[in-house]
């Protein structure tokens, strides 16, 4: 699990730190392999070394938003649904965490070890 705690102004001007949580369990993982080209890892590698932005920023927006939720009080249930990826996607913060994603190799290096599971365990 990755907690960004990000700082931003909201649409009234009000300046606000927050904390944001960002996970992939290894089902959600697997789903997302089996839906895709398959080797996420070997995709992003290639666009990495290809500098192909386009894929990037695809990558990017869709592990932002497929792993972004709300833990419960106790603990137990990580909560996520479109509903709240959508809501997330129209604030500043996420404006704020996906530039510094594009723009800061070491923090999106970071984030997706921190929120991909390692499916070797």
């Amino acid at each position: 699990m990755r907690v960004e705690t990000i700082k931003y102004a909201d649409y009234d001007g009000k300046e606000r730190c927050e904390d944001f949580y960002f996970n992939l369990n290894k089902a959600e993982l697997a789903e997302m392999q089996l839906s895709g080209n398959g080797d996420m890892a070997k995709t992003l590698s290639e666009a990495i070394e290809k500098n192909d932005m386009p894929t990037l920023v695809k990558f990017l927006k869709t592990l932002v938003l497929k792993s972004y939720g709300v833990k419960s009080e106790d603990g137990r249930r990580f909560i996520k649904s479109e509903k709240l990826s959508e809501e997330f996607a129209q604030t500043e913060a996420y404006g704020e965490l996906f530039y510094k994603l594009l723009s800061d190799g070491e923090h999106t290096t970071a984030f997706i070890n921190q929120v991909i599971p390692n499916v070797s365990e």
